[in-house]
């Protein structure tokens, strides 16, 4: 499925007052009311679909869904709230299940039902003062169905091998987020190659510098701390990243990005020309530092 776009996430300062938005505004309104009530319809059923497996991994991400939904329903209630002088008043609409795996398809199809409602709205000449809110709502609507689509397995998994030299086409992101290994070559060409990372909460990828190689380092999930700088003692630049973010390191820049999520951090490294050796793949963070003495 195409989902569009995507556009920076929420910030903590992104507030939408009284003064951008006409109160009078009874479809904006509405709008929000119906967001609120899928947004809390989701919230409780991912509680419950949480509570029904007894996988680690599993049960990490569907929490991370959570909070992500937790925060789309905190501000569409906020703005409502704003608009209209009063909480909103509403039901929500409890979703049955009988296992996990069937929890795990009406998950998906709620979410891909949400990104398109929040796509329409978005596009809404009427809802334009808050299109933005919509849009955010909607590329995590995306990246939520995408994370169920995984776990429910539908997609079949490819093999975790190198397949450099090759002709190749992936859900880059899907691998990405299947990937349990701390490093896993996917492509070693000639001039550049493909790895997929997995670092653990409160882990790094570990202070390294490379004099002759850029990289390019995509989160699709987690949260992580990057710093980087000239020296290893001297680490200048620094800034936080969430998923759907990017890092281009340049060649001879020392850097670090360090796991600072209560979720396995993932993320996606180009690096160009190659850095390790076709087919790497490093089970843990000690397997690597040994392999690389």
């Amino acid at each position: 499925m195409y989902y569009g776009s995507h556009i920076e996430p929420y910030q903590d300062d992104v507030y939408y007052r009284s003064g951008d938005i006409n109160r009078s505004n009874e479809q904006i309104a509405d709008a929000l009311l119906t967001g609120i009530i899928g947004e809390a319809t989701a919230v409780d059923f991912y509680y419950r679909l949480a509570q029904a497996t007894t996988n680690e991994t599993q049960r990490r991400s569907i929490h991370d869904a959570l909070k992500k939904e937790q925060a789309h329903l905190q501000r569409f209630t906020d703005l409502y709230t704003e608009i209209k002088g009063n909480n909103p008043a509403y039901q929500i609409d409890r979703i049955s299940f009988n296992t996990f795996e069937e929890g795990l398809d009406l998950a998906y199809e709620i979410q891909s039902r949400n990104y398109g409602a929040y796509r329409d709205r978005y596009e809404h000449p009427q809802l334009s003062p808050v299109q933005d809110l919509f849009l955010r709502a909607c590329n995590d609507e995306a990246e939520i169905a995408e994370r169920f689509n995984a776990l429910s397995g539908h997609e079949s998994r490819m093999p975790m091998q190198d397949y450099g030299g090759e002709p190749l086409v992936v859900d880059i992101n899907l691998l990405t987020l299947e990937n349990d290994n701390f490093r896993t070559a996917l492509w070693t060409g000639e001039h550049f190659q493909v790895t997929l990372m997995s670092i653990e909460p409160g882990d790094d990828i570990g202070l390294e510098v490379h004099p002759n190689v850029d990289q390019f380092i995509r989160l699709e999930q987690g949260e992580g701390f990057v710093q980087m700088g000239d020296t290893k003692d001297q680490l200048t630049f620094e800034q936080k990243v969430m998923d759907d973010y990017a890092v281009m390191v340049p060649a001879g820049k020392w850097h670090n990005i360090t796991n600072i999520g209560d979720v396995p951090m993932k993320v996606y490294v180009i690096y160009a020309p190659p850095e390790h050796p076709f087919g790497t793949v490093h089970e843990t963070k000690k397997d690597a530092m040994e392999a690389e003495g």
